[in-house]
């Protein structure tokens, strides 16, 4: 997304951890493999957590417990149909179970079915109130009544829907921007066009909707989701901004886990710019590492988060101008099998990740 964070997974994990130590299981080794498993999992370690709640499950596959951790794992992972997958097998064996009914909704809107995620909301157990899952079903009911209300256009690979005849030459204007976009951005990454959907809001209802901080012009979750008054006013500007989201649903589709947010708001910042445009500016002020941009820009000020993207973008020209698109594909390709980032930079870029910060940071390796 364009100045706007990255979604944080780890809320929603430990959302699902229950709150109480996992009751003993018949057989002790279960038992000692879930506490493991949900050990390995708060420290981040998804992956392995996997293999454990999995292991787990062959011994004891009618434990609902170890299906939540299992489609826990996956959800952090990004690997949406297993989590859902796990997490209806859970609340098969313990309908009362919430944490999975949760994160099934957080699942289900993840993957585009807005209808479901609502439907699983309105099952949970209202005697065990839950704030935040309150104020997210209503949200998602607004979200549904909206799209409800909207028109669709339709082109090769995408649809872009958007409320009211008033939008109807703003959307076809956004339709052909995004037929350009990605046949450009496609091409540089080497990667298949595959369909997106794309939602324009008015700025109140994109903020509601998404979340994202005041500074965000536009969002990827699944949908490309864009605040449209005035852009017809503005068209380069909205030229922009579709192709920075557009780049990061390419990015998704390649390595749908695992980025660090330096390279994926750097790759989106170089790419939403057409040959020629302008160049990328110097950073000023306090500049941080990459290292220490690889979570979320959103609880980032709008001075923060601009010195963010510019150092971003900085490091991703570089490794376009010097390794090429081909090398980043198959970094990013390593990402999403979850081989760890260190160990993939270094395979991929042929220098450490520690060097090529290092090296940024004392200038001789600038991006041109």
């Amino acid at each position: 997304m364009k100045r706007r964070p990255r979604v944080l997974l780890l809320w929603a994990l430990w959302m699902a951890v229950p709150s109480t130590p996992i009751v003993a299981q018949v057989n002790p080794l279960v038992d000692l493999l879930a506490q493991d498993g949900w050990k390995v999992l708060t420290a981040g370690q998804a992956a392995a957590a996997a293999k454990i709640f999995q292991q787990a499950i062959a011994i004891d596959g009618k434990n609902a417990e170890l299906y939540l951790g299992a489609g826990t794992a996956a959800f952090v992972e990004r690997r949406d149909e297993a989590a859902q997958v796990a997490l209806e097998r859970a609340l098969q064996l313990d309908p009362k179970l919430v944490g999975a009914r949760e994160l099934l909704g957080l699942v289900q809107y993840r993957r585009g079915d807005l209808f479901g995620a609502i439907r699983t909301y309105e099952l949970i157990d209202r005697r065990q109130p839950n704030q935040q899952a309150l104020e997210r079903l209503e949200r998602w009911r607004r979200e549904l009544d909206l799209h409800n209300r909207m028109g669709t256009l339709v082109g090769s690979a995408f649809t872009v829907s958007f409320e009211g005849e008033q939008d109807a030459d703003l959307a076809a204007r956004v339709l052909e921007s995004l037929e350009r976009a990605s046949s450009r951005i496609s091409a540089a990454l080497a990667y298949p066009l595959r369909p997106v959907p794309v939602v324009l809001y008015t700025g109140e209802q994109f903020h509601d909707i998404t979340r994202s901080p005041s500074w965000a012009a536009g969002a990827y979750d699944g949908t490309i989701r864009i605040p449209i008054r005035g852009a017809l006013e503005k068209p380069g500007e909205l030229d922009r901004v579709i192709a920075h989201e557009f780049t990061h649903a390419v990015i998704r589709g390649i390595a749908p886990r695992g980025v660090p947010t330096w390279l994926n708001e750097g790759l989106a910042t170089v790419l939403e710019r057409e040959e020629g445009g302008a160049t990328i500016e110097q950073p000023s002020g306090s500049v941080p590492r990459l290292s220490a941009l690889r979570a979320s820009f959103g609880p980032m000020n709008p001075a923060e988060a601009k010195v963010a993207y510019v150092v971003s973008a900085r490091a991703a020209q570089w490794l376009l101008d010097n390794v090429g698109s081909f090398a980043i594909v198959n970094l990013l390709r390593d990402l999403g099998e979850n081989v760890p980032f260190d160990r993939a930079f270094l395979n991929r870029m042929q220098r450490s990740f520690a060097d090529f910060e290092s090296s940024l940071i004392e200038g001789d390796s600038n991006p041109r």
